[in-house]
């Protein structure tokens, strides 16, 4: 058996980096998995690729745009219908964007916030009813090391990863009585296209050399944790924070 059978999951951003292996990493533990995000061709690929690997009913792909409540329901909706209730949500989706206070543009601030931190939000208040009434499950917010600590030029994202830390506590009280557990994930440097397209080799360099194991991260670090947290292994684990981050929040942010 896998760990995570009789499992119904949505992975948003899911089509590349942590998401893409978060989704396989589900499917591969028996979930049915949910694909959603707006990189259209990439998802389609992951999809097909997993229901060719796995079975036809493993995965789907959902075009979706996490800050459309509109999207969000059609979206567990639709997968209700196709899988069941869904009982698993790994809120991933998230952009990057560096910039000085006195520099960055309102617009820019304000698309972080819309996609990083209203995206987690509408997440969990679109799937807390289907999980209340089918007897709980598992939201998985994808948060930062810049959620625990901070880092110049980076004001707008670690708003929004500080705001996925709280939220996350506020909703682990708010749904733990009906057995929804809320946990965050901190993951460190890891190399993935939003990272890469950063500074690429270099900023990966820089990066292995502030952290203490003297390496950055890759998805299949951070995919295990989701997994963890998904099953019933992690059942009395409920509004945690875990930093997968090589130890660099033992210390000091990446920027000190």
């Amino acid at each position: 058996m896998g760990r995570l059978d009789n499992k119904v999951a949505i992975v948003t951003g899911g089509a590349m980096g942590q998401g893409a292996a978060i989704a396989r990493s589900f499917v591969a533990e028996g979930a049915k998995v949910v694909v959603a995000d707006i990189a259209k061709e990439a998802g389609q690929a992951l999809a097909d690729e997993l229901c060719q690997e796995f079975g036809p009913e493993s995965a789907h792909f959902a075009h979706h745009d996490v800050s459309d409540p509109a999207s969000w329901a059609t979206l567990v909706e639709d997968t209700n219908n196709r899988f069941g209730p869904v009982n698993v949500l790994a809120n991933n989706a998230g952009l990057l964007r560096f910039g000085r206070i006195e520099e960055m543009p309102l617009e820019e601030f304000q698309l972080l916030v819309n996609v990083n931190q209203v995206g987690v939000f509408l997440g969990m208040q679109a799937v807390s009813r289907t999980m209340r009434k089918n007897g709980g499950g598992s939201i998985i917010n994808a948060s930062s090391v810049e959620g625990l600590a901070g880092m110049p030029s980076c004001t707008a994202y670690a708003a929004t990863k500080w705001a996925i830390r709280g939220m996350t506590k506020c909703a682990a009280m708010e749904l733990g009585p009906k057995g929804v557990r809320v946990n965050s994930v901190h993951p460190g440097m890891i190399d993935t296209p939003m990272t890469r397209v950063h500074g690429g080799d270099a900023a990966m360099e820089f990066g292995a050399s502030k952290v203490p194991l003297r390496r950055v991260g890759t998805p299949d670090d951070i995919a295990p944790v989701y997994v963890f947290l998904a099953s019933d292994e992690s059942a009395y684990i409920n509004g945690a924070e875990i930093a997968v981050d090589g130890g660099v929040t033992s210390t000091h942010a990446f920027g000190a």
